[in-house]
């Protein structure tokens, strides 16, 4: 589909393990023999195959010594390093997903496996870096393993060793299957552990993908863009101090390409994912880089109860964080571009009565419809900008659940909620679907059927409605991080499946995207069974 850049390196390493060696395989591992180059190699760790994926696990170090290849273990940083006569380096690093060959990133489908102080390896990654030929007899279980030097006369009675088939990601005929992937506070990816360790930050957004589409989901929607910085090399804001654990220092990669290429072989979406007016998660600037919003532009700058926010009524302000998204959508193979609800703050004093009186040419009376304005300008701007670039890219939003309450606005819906998108998040939904703004809308409905104050149903009866011919794709924004809480309908997985069979009362739903990816993968009440056999189901 697409020319990647790791497939011959991927195609070396289609490597499967487990953390340790099943003990149920012991009877089985005993009796398969290797034999390199017609002598018979004798190891105190014997070859066993993993059971349900068929991948004949071998100790490396064995086989590189057979081959006259140096082997170096590492106890201290648990990592292996193996060079061949012809010069190919490998290092793997327990726990990673990835390895290095030659320097090159080569994706590990699990981690280096160690059983009885030695590093276990398929196959077909011994085969295809270190140049062996390997063949699987059946019937005798034994592993014949020949070198290039040694000639090899075909007598029929073998046949190559053969990996599992990767599962099919979802039919895209299915619609929308998204997950949120936060990586403000490092709470999805990636972890702090990785930071400047680029081999182990890969490997986790390779693993995270991998269980997300297991679950048979078919897009993740990447917070590129957390907090006035960049998950990618910007001319324009610093990097974010979530990759490396600096504000302003620079990985030695590019994450956002890393996980564009990732993504995409999968056949996975991928949607950039920002913020667009939070500046940072607290007032403290003393560790902000120099090209921080709030260091080079302070008075675009409005503390809002101990949080910083880029101010929405200074037109110039608004050009650019345009400008910075812009970026993306020009220098990136991304398939949307996903705002947020971070627009203006609710519930909170915001001090923009200066900005009121200076940037308000229209003279709109009311700061509240002001404040709309900007927003709608911003909106307007940013997708005129993204569908003259690059029309193939989506453009959405994901907004506050609640539009209005009925008792507000009759047009709004039979709920109760405490705060609205249009009245405290001063987010006029309603006109950026009208006018076509937008591609898609993610509303964040995350109560449950049983709630009273705004239930899941009559919030999509309102969504659907919404959208109704008007050409703007709904999905629905859900909530696996309330399973297992004592809020109303969250006691039992079920609640999602019942929410996802609702969405499919209206053609006006065309996906769902969960919040947020590491809430999936606790696996509370065992939703990532109850999503993937859910979804096995509707594909039938």
């Amino acid at each position: 589909m697409r020319a990647r850049k790791w497939t011959f390196w991927l195609l070396c390493a289609a490597i499967c393990m487990c953390i340790a060696a099943p003990a149920a395989d012991a009877a089985e591992a005993a009796v398969i023999r290797i034999v390199l180059d017609g002598k018979t190699i004798k190891s105190d760790v014997a070859p066993y195959i993993i059971p349900g994926v068929n991948v004949t696990m071998v100790p490396l170090r064995v086989i590189s010594e057979e081959l006259k290849a140096s082997v170096e273990w590492s106890q201290a940083d648990q990592r292996a390093t193996i060079t061949s006569r012809d010069g190919k380096t490998i290092r793997m690093v327990k726990g990673d997903t990835v390895a290095t060959v030659n320097g090159d990133i080569v994706r590990l489908d699990n981690t280096v496996l160690l059983n009885k102080g030695r590093v276990m390896v398929p196959l077909r990654f011994v085969s295809e870096v270190l140049g062996l030929q390997v063949n699987w007899n059946q019937s005798n279980r034994t592993i014949t393993m020949l070198s290039a030097a040694v000639d090899h006369p075909s007598d029929g009675t073998v046949t190559p060793p053969t990996e599992p088939e990767p599962s099919p990601g979802p039919d895209a005929n299915t619609g929308m299957r998204g997950a949120w992937v936060s990586t403000v506070y490092n709470l999805d990816w990636p972890s702090a552990a990785s930071y400047l360790n680029p081999v182990k930050q890969m490997g986790e957004f390779v693993s995270l993908l991998d269980d997300l589409q297991n679950m048979g989901l078919n897009a993740v929607f990447v917070q590129v863009r957390p907090a006035g910085d960049a998950l990618y090399p910007s001319k324009l804001v610093p990097w974010s101090k979530y990759v490396t654990g600096v504000q302003g220092l620079a990985p030695t990669y590019d994450p956002l390409a890393f996980m564009i290429e990732e993504a995409h072989k999968r056949d996975m979406e991928f949607h950039a994912w920002f913020n667009p007016f939070r500046a940072h998660v607290d007032a403290k600037t003393e560790s902000l880089a120099p090209t921080h919003v709030s260091k080079e532009h302070p008075d675009w700058i409005v503390n809002a109860a101990g949080k910083l926010y880029i101010n929405p009524g200074i037109p110039e302000a608004r050009q650019h964080i345009i400008n910075a998204i812009m970026e993306v959508v020009n220098g990136y193979d991304v398939d949307g571009v996903h705002l947020d609800d971070y627009f203006y703050p609710s519930n909170v004093t915001f001090a923009d009565d200066v900005t009121f009186k200076t940037f308000n040419s229209a003279k709109i009376q009311s700061k509240a419809d002001w404040r709309r304005d900007n927003i709608n300008e911003f909106v307007r701007q940013l997708g005129d900008s993204i569908h003259k670039a690059n029309p193939q890219v989506e453009y959405g939003i994901s907004p506050f659940g609640v539009w209005r309450n009925k008792a507000v606005d009759k047009t709004g819906s039979d709920t109760k909620a405490s705060i609205t998108a249009y009245d405290d998040m001063y987010a006029d939904v309603r006109t950026w679907i009208k006018q076509g703004w937008i591609d898609y809308i993610t509303p964040q409905i995350y109560w449950s059927l049983s709630f009273n104050v705004a239930r899941y149903d009559k919030l999509v009866d309102w969504w659907a409605e919404e959208v109704k011919s008007t050409g703007v794709d709904l999905y629905i924004g859900h909530s696996p991080y309330k399973l297992g809480t004592k809020e109303a309908g969250w006691q039992s997985a079920q609640e999602m499946v019942n929410q996802l069979e609702y969405n499919r009362k209206y053609t006006e739903v065309k996906g769902d995207v969960f919040f947020s990816a590491k809430d999936l993968r606790k696996n509370t009440l065992d939703i990532v069974n109850v999503l993937r056999t859910y979804y096995s189901e509707q594909a039938k």
